[in-house]
């Protein structure tokens, strides 16, 4: 299922398929690590809900939820078997 960052509930896994907006807001986003491909995970909100912290390859990145919601993914579904997400179904996970 697609849907933007900003969206992702607190724990959830989900992989970037794009991001949108004007170039600098893309080159940005893409230059702290936010490319195509790549798992992202929701740690925290603060408690005005702005900004947003995000686990993206092994360190916590904070974005605006006005950031997040350029960038475009795809919530994984079922287990977490580390290898495929319950996507591919290698068996390992209850998808």
């Amino acid at each position: 299922m697609e849907q933007r960052l900003d969206e992702l509930e607190p724990g959830r896994k989900a992989r970037v398929l794009r991001v949108e907006g004007d170039a600098a807001l893309r080159h940005r986003i893409m230059d702290m690590g936010l490319v195509p491909g790549t798992e992202v995970r929701l740690e925290r909100s603060a408690p005005l809900a702005d900004p947003v912290s995000f686990r993206v390859r092994g360190f916590e990145l904070s974005l605006r939820r006005s950031e997040a919601a350029a960038v475009r993914i795809a919530v994984r579904s079922g287990g977490d078997c580390g290898s495929c997400g319950g996507c591919c179904g290698c068996g390992r996970c209850k998808a």
